[in-house]
């Protein structure tokens, strides 16, 4: 105990070091802006603008992470949630959390299954932190993309360009989206075809308003028309669809927590009984009906979330 004592307090000051040092979003803004004018000022005049970055911070392990099964996921995962952290930390935390977690559980349970499944859970955790900032950052762009559809509209009425006005919008809005078209206005700035930008752009915002803003922008590049009454159309759909999707989150509120409450409960149950009489809580690792009815219980709550998941996942 008092060896786990001293793991847990050590990992909590790391934590809370970690999180009180961090840089701001500012200085990481900056920081990130100068990078970018480096990168073009040592780029070779044969090389692509789309940088190769983002999988290690030292060159050499690049080619090593990029062979590695999942990177490609882990760094689009990245992007999308908006960080700058490279694939190789997420990775290099992921493994550590796993074995160390995996290691801890088997000195305090002797069964090799739930050690692993812990461990699991464990390393999953970066990737899961990852997807929670991803879909916070969605959110907010699909609140303020209406917003931009008509600052859009409005620069193409008053006789601006679609470049001019590509870069008026990462100027005038608000982040994240900003950061997005401000990218796309320079990767079309610096000699990349509108349509690969443009679709650069939906990889890193891969939503349904953003697509539909993609297909009218290169629908009236090929074929012409009035682009400014396309993008009014199209801000009255993301707000009708943003209206639903409000609704629909209101309804699906109480399945939602019901959901929450199933999954969090026995763990909660099991760590009170557990601090009020170890030993009865035992029996469940000990004795082979025990593991029987744990594994049971396991794979009855996931069948139970997926269930859940699938009448509350209303697709709009």
């Amino acid at each position: 105990m008092p060896v786990l004592f001293f793991l847990f307090l050590l990992l909590v000051t790391f934590t809370a070091a970690f999180y009180f040092l961090r840089p701001t979003k500012t200085e990481t803004a900056v920081r990130q802006r100068l990078d970018d004018i480096q990168d073009r000022r040592t780029e070779d005049s044969a090389q692509t603008i789309l940088k190769e970055e983002g999988y290690s911070r030292n060159p050499e392990y690049s080619h090593v992470i990029r062979e590695i099964p999942g990177a490609l996921g882990t760094l689009d995962l990245i992007r999308q949630a908006g960080k700058t952290w490279t694939v190789g930390s997420v990775m290099g935390i992921s493994l550590a959390a796993t074995v160390f977690t995996a290691l801890i559980v088997s000195l305090i349970l002797p069964i090799t299954f739930l050690a692993v499944a812990a461990g699991i859970v464990a390393g999953s955790i970066p990737y899961i932190v990852l997807m929670v900032m991803r879909e916070m950052r969605f959110r907010k762009c699909d609140e303020l993309l209406p917003e931009c559809i008509d600052l859009m509209a409005r620069g193409l009425r008053a006789g601006h360009a679609l470049t001019a006005v590509l870069e008026m919008v990462g100027t005038e809005t608000a982040e994240p989206l900003s950061s997005e078209f401000r990218r796309l206005a320079e990767e079309h700035s610096l000699g990349l075809p509108l349509r690969d930008a443009t679709m650069n752009l939906v990889a890193r915002l891969p939503r349904d308003d953003m697509r539909f803003l993609a297909t009218a922008i290169l629908l009236q590049k090929e074929t012409g028309g009035n682009l400014a009454v396309i993008l009014d159309k199209t801000a009255a759909v993301a707000r009708e669809r943003a209206r639903l999707r409000g609704q629909l989150r209101i309804y699906t509120a109480q399945g939602r927590v019901t959901g929450w409450v199933l999954c969090m409960m026995p763990f909660i149950m099991f760590g009170l009984l557990s601090a009020v009489n170890w030993q009865f809580e035992k029996l469940l690792f000990t004795e082979e009906f025990g593991r029987t009815m744990v594994y049971f219980g396991l794979g009855l709550m996931v069948l139970g979330v997926l269930a859940i998941r699938k009448i509350i996942d209303v697709k709009v």
